[in-house]
């Protein structure tokens, strides 16, 4: 048996397999923007709709660009010139990858000096600040994460600081496992009081919490990752978050049980499929990956679903005997897969669905990777005459066929019905779409120019039962606008030398009428027949009024000074204005008709509202 065991390790150990399938976090946001560029400039070729990518998957296609420069170097007219800048960045990313290389890093003079190394087994070093050790079936990773932001304008200051730590590790080129802690905190001490409650006014990222604490409803529109604060300190609020996950892996496909935040669409400034901006949830993973032309992906996700259970609650008995019931949430669940065909390199074709459901437990029907869920839910509903699930389905197109141009654009259907195609019907389908070009490196080495256009309909990700809500701990899964709104995103950015990435872009972002997806079969318009609420707000004009716009045009740059220690500043403008609905009331069930400050209130945190000048400068080790 013994034989039998290191035989079977031993031969998966020869095989032809990658290293260390660990996700790289879609927060290091320099690593994807080079690896995009390389893509669309020809070097390497990317699937780039589905995030976060593994770490040996990028660490494989620097390797690729590198060997493209000796090509270039032989006088092919078809290879790709790099310029000295990419080469550069290529060597000083390899080494933040190389156990994935199967090395250990080297650095400058100044990083050899702070680091204590046998070169084979063990580094540990203070620039870049990790710690690394590899043998010929385990190798791992540990890194620090320190940080610190300063953000402030003609309202005050706000601090955020952020620390924690990160672990990776493999095991016989199969197994891999990671994990990751970072406490983040807000604080407002420096806020001025004109702005009202400084601890609040300290609370700047989306968060279905948030309500609670402001006494009305609030959902800030900022492309941003969500959180869940916990008001533990006197000027601000703290979020934990922690990610991690285990998966088995070969060279063509891989599966997994992840924490982590997940994209699903392509994108330069906020995808509409699935955003990434939720907090990290858990979920079951699988990649295939059987030959060059076709990709599946496919996730069973545990959701937060923000809504108590009134049958199911924790006891306790008080000093006075009294019990004290503690209220559990409901559970919520995603299944999704994605079907992706590359017919021509540089092309790639997906279309995919999804289903949001909540039941007492999984339901195994969901965990079939390769189904339309939306037939699966009418078998289980339909003939009881039961209230069906949250159905979707969505496309995704990405052209990088023109050298230094990347096309793409996305479309996302919500409980798509195709009745509501016709041009009798008055009621129109939930959806939401996105169109957008990258140019990189075209006659200007070292500049690129992006242009993204997203507009939403009426309701595609909302529902009227709260439960079924594409959404995790209240956040949306889709584009950051939510329903009814438009986003324009227009970036020049420039990268002259090795780790200097400057941009300067210009965000148009409109929410138009407000509904809330009702399903109540009463008279809205005193007409006959009675017609229900939702055909009523799907028949509403979409993009009709304005309820709040922001717009922001922004300087930023980031300087990754050694690997994973980074610079940053940005100096931004920002006009965030609310407008006046309240002559609507009563006309359309389900309509918020807020005041122009109600809808501010609403969309913009206190300290974006108006017109701003903000400068944000920070410090960070690791991301």
């Amino acid at each position: 048996m013994k034989k039998l065991f290191y035989t079977i390790i031993i031969s998966i150990f020869a095989l032809n397999i990658f290293a260390q399938d660990i996700p790289q976090n879609i927060s290091y946001t320099r690593i994807y923007e080079f690896i995009d560029e390389l893509a669309t400039d020809g070097v390497i070729e990317v699937f780039s709709a589905v995030k976060p990518y593994s770490r040996n998957f990028i660490a494989q296609k620097l390797v690729e660009a590198e060997q493209k420069i000796d090509t270039a170097g032989a006088g092919l007219k078809s290879a790709p010139t790099l310029s000295k800048r990419q080469i550069a960045e290529i060597e000083f990313f390899k080494r933040d990858y190389a156990l994935e290389l199967d090395t250990m890093p080297v650095g400058s003079r100044l990083e050899r000096a702070l680091t204590w190394t046998d070169k084979k087994s063990f580094s540990l070093s203070l620039l870049q600040p990790a710690f690394h050790y590899k043998n010929k079936i385990f190798k791992a990773r540990i890194t620090p994460i320190l940080g610190m932001d300063l953000i402030i304008n003609r309202k005050g200051l706000i601090t955020k600081r952020q620390w924690g730590a990160e672990f990776q590790a493999d095991f016989i080129n199969h197994i891999s496992i990671w994990g990751s802690v970072r406490d983040i905190s807000f604080n407002g001490k420096g806020l001025k009081s004109g702005i009202g409650n400084r601890q609040l006014g300290a609370l700047l990222n989306p968060s279905a919490a948030a309500e609670k604490y402001f006494g009305y409803p609030v959902q800030f529109l900022t492309n941003s990752a969500g959180y869940e604060y916990d008001l533990n300190n006197q000027y601000g609020g703290d979020f934990t978050d922690s990610r991690g996950g285990i998966k088995i892996y070969a060279n063509w496909g891989s599966i997994g049980f992840v924490k982590d935040n997940i994209v699903w669409g392509d994108n330069y400034y906020g995808a509409n499929i699935i955003s990434g901006n939720a907090p990290s949830y858990p979920a079951i993973t699988l990649n295939l990956k059987p030959c060059k032309w076709f990709e599946f992906n496919y996730m069973h996700a545990f959701l937060v679903s923000n809504v108590l259970d009134s049958s199911y609650y924790y006891t306790e008995i008080d000093k006075d005997g009294n019990e004290k019931p503690y209220y559990r949430t409901k559970n919520k669940f995603l299944a999704t897969n994605l079907f992706t065909l590359k017919p021509l390199r540089g092309l790639d074709l997906s279309v995919g669905n999804s289903i949001i459901y909540a039941e007492k437990l999984p339901n195994a029907a969901y965990y079939l990777p390769f189904a339309f869920y939306k037939a699966l839910d009418k078998i289980q509903t339909r003939g009881l005459g039961i209230e069906n699930q949250n159905s979707q389905i969505f496309f995704n197109v990405s052209s990088r066929n023109i050298r230094h141009l990347h096309l793409y654009a996305s479309l996302y259907f919500d409980e798509i019905s195709f009745s509501r195609f016709s041009s009798k019907s008055k009621s129109k389908n939930p959806f939401s779409y996105k169109v957008g070009l990258n140019l990189n490196n075209f006659l200007l080495k070292n500049y690129s120019i992006t242009a993204e256009f997203t507009r939403t309909n009426i309701i595609p990700y909302k529902h009227s039962i709260a439960e079924l809500t594409y959404a995790s701990n209240g956040i949306g899964l889709g584009h950051y606008l939510g329903d009814n709104s438009q986003d324009i995103y227009v970036a020049l950015a420039c990268k002259p030398v090795r780790g200097l990435n400057l941009k300067i872009y210009y965000v148009n972002s409109t929410k138009f009428n407000d509904y809330e997806y009702l399903r109540e079969n009463i008279d809205i318009r005193k007409s006959t027949p009675v017609v229900t609420a939702e055909q009523a707000i799907l028949a509403q004009k979409p993009f009709n009024q304005k309820s709040w716009t922001n717009q922001i045009l922004a300087f930023d740059a980031v300087y990754e000074i050694f690997n994973n220690i980074y610079a940053k500043v940005n100096f931004s403008y920002n006009n965030a204005k609310g407008y006046d609905l309240t002559a609507n009331a009563g006309k359309v069930a389900g309509e918020n008709c807020l005041t122009a400050q109600g809808f501010l209130d609403k969309f913009s945190p206190k300290f974006y509202q108006g017109k701003n000048f903000t400068a944000t400068m920070g410090l960070t080790f690791n991301f």
